[in-house]
């Protein structure tokens, strides 16, 4: 029997960091206006690097992190893209990650599910290895938001950032008698009020704050709500909440209408903006760089957003 594992985690942010002076600046702000709105201070914009090669550099950082190089290559054997900005229609980002890194047996897919995309390529990325079609899943959220947001649009322009986060994990044996026991997921799509968070072919990003806020704060509540009773877990055993970094009143709101603590629901949002499909694995990655997780924690991933789609992923490190 198996289970999964997460292996090792990557992430890369782009050089060009844009900070709430300058757009509080340009945008004719009171000073500290965007840090009380959103949380955010800093963000960051890919001027020279496309897309992909954002993916590329977050698994390249993965994979000079990943002690057991041995034969990696030929072991990776599906490749999962999240993104909301293709820069084209093929070859998909997931096609370049294979060429790149000679990944030559690796199944390569790219998908569209708005902000909860890693959550979704996760969900996936498990299914294929209950169906055993997998055994070790490459799974990449990445975003260059900075092409699509309207500089002038206060709902985007203060939140959007650029970056990619990049996740391994594996199917290991296990002496449970469960298949995959120690992993649950609680995806959901609900498209009545979808275009409260659009973008279309040659148009910016669209945001209707207030409904966006709406939905975030309840339908993720109902979405963790549902897991815990389908895994018949208890939130008092979980070390970690990581959820989508899309503003930091949202994530408060998340935490008071759970009633835990705030310091439960990691964020890291301050210091990277709102990448969409790569803020979860960026946030990731930064925990396990702290070494705030050990074996056996039980974190949950959430993600949410466009679609809308929401999900959630209980997981034991």
């Amino acid at each position: 029997m198996e289970n999964i594992k997460i292996i090792a985690t990557g992430k890369y942010l782009p050089k060009n960091k844009i900070t709430n002076e300058e757009l509080e600046e340009k945008l004719n702000l009171e000073k500290n206006f965007i840090e009380k709105r959103t949380g955010i201070k800093i963000r960051y914009y890919a001027k020279e690097e496309s897309i992909k090669e954002l993916a590329i550099k977050a698994t390249n950082n993965l994979l000079q992190k990943e002690l057991n190089k041995k034969n990696l290559a030929e072991k990776i054997d599906l490749i999962i893209v999240a993104t909301t900005t293709p820069e084209s229609y093929m070859p998909g980002i997931s096609n370049y990650i294979q060429k790149e890194f000679n990944l030559k047996n690796a199944n390569c897919i790219d998908i569209l599910a708005g902000c909860n995309g890693y959550v979704a390529a996760f969900d996936i990325a498990i299914t294929y290895m209950q169906a055993k079609k997998a055994k070790k899943a490459l799974i990449i959220g990445v975003d260059k938001l900075s092409e699509y947001t309207d500089e002038k649009d206060i709902n985007t322009s203060i939140i959007l950032s650029d970056g990619a986060g990049a996740t391994l994990i594996e199917a290991k044996e296990t002496n449970s008698k469960d298949i995959l026991q120690n992993i649950m997921s609680n995806i959901k799509s609900n498209s009545t009020n979808c275009e409260i968070l659009k973008s279309q072919k040659d148009t910016k990003i669209y945001m209707n704050g207030k409904e966006i806020y709406k939905y975030a704060v309840t339908e993720t509540i109902a979405n963790i709500k549902e897991l815990m009773q389908k895994s018949n877990e208890k939130l008092e055993n979980i070390k970690y909440i990581i959820p989508h970094q899309s503003n930091k009143k949202i994530i408060k709101s998340i935490a008071s209408r759970l009633k835990i603590k705030e310091e439960k629901i990691y964020t890291n949002i301050e210091k990277v903006g709102n990448t969409f499909c790569a803020s979860i694995p960026i946030a990731l990655d930064d925990l396990i760089e702290k070494n705030e997780l050990k074996e056996g924690d039980k974190i949950i991933l959430l993600g949410y957003g466009g679609g809308l789609n929401t999900g959630s992923i209980l997981l034991t490190i």
